[in-house]
């Protein structure tokens, strides 16, 4: 399937259509970016959700509730006079030609190390005043830690080995033990935040970790509430070994 040359008049007439409803329509009409930004979230998870299911149609469901938002939100800033849709395009091509100078000029690249690294410079060219501004503090916290790290570890402020970072993780952890009831909050976070960092060094994604396990004591505890069912009976009601022994069964099931 390729692309169409139509693609730029469908988009202006897409632009029409949400500018008409943002007129007509009293929902549209009344909301503001701020009114709307929790379902802007909910849209990019959404599209992540499609992509983890592999579903393409799907993706294209979401991907197209996500071009709403990001249309709806340049009409609004076109009624308060901030900017266009056409600033908003030009600002975003600029940004990527100037971003990949190895494509659009003269600079020569080895590997997507490079090409990263020189993202990176280019970012601090363009004001920003430390190399962890443009992290969002929206993001899930596991997610925002790593990112956060590897910012750091670009200028220098890393672990050298694997092995360090396991040295922390384990001082963090006994840390922990050690804490009293006022303490224990930060103390866990020392411990995640290190468990994070570990994680970059043998390539690992902690969210997705995390969600992937959160996912397997899904299916495990659903299948003890299902046999319990079965048996006429509710989690409650049954003592923890039977639990354990349910549980294990689950597991047995997955192999």
């Amino acid at each position: 399937m390729k692309p169409s040359h139509h693609t730029g008049i469908l988009f202006e007439q897409y632009v029409d259509v949400i500018r008409r409803l943002r007129k007509e329509c009293p929902w549209d009409r009344e909301q503001t970016h701020s009114s709307i930004r929790h379902s802007l979230l909910e849209e990019v998870y959404e599209v992540l959700d499609a992509i983890d299911h592999n579903d393409s149609e799907e993706l294209k469901q979401e991907l197209g509730d996500l071009l709403l938002h990001v249309t709806l939100h340049s009409i609004m800033a076109e009624e308060e006079e901030a900017f266009v849709m056409d600033d908003l395009l030009t600002s975003a091509m600029d940004k990527m030609i100037r971003r990949h100078p190895h494509v659009f000029s003269d600079v020569k690249v080895q590997h997507s190390g490079e090409v990263k690294a020189n993202w990176e410079k280019l970012k601090m060219k363009e004001g920003r005043q430390s190399v962890l501004d443009g992290i969002p503090k929206e993001l899930p916290a596991l997610l925002r830690a790593g990112r956060i790290q590897e910012k750091a570890s670009k200028v220098g402020f890393d672990w050298k080995e694997s092995k360090e970072v396991w040295k922390k993780v384990n001082e963090e952890i006994q840390e922990l033990h050690a804490a009293g009831s006022n303490d224990q909050e930060e103390e866990l976070g020392d411990v995640l935040f290190s468990l994070v960092n570990y994680a970059r060094f043998i390539n690992i994604n902690p969210e997705l970790a995390l969600k992937r396990t959160t996912e397997k004591f899904v299916r495990r505890f659903r299948h003890i509430e299902q046999e319990l069912a079965r048996k006429g009976k509710k989690p409650e009601e049954v003592t923890i070994e039977e639990l354990d022994g349910l549980w294990n069964e689950g597991k047995r099931l997955e192999r």
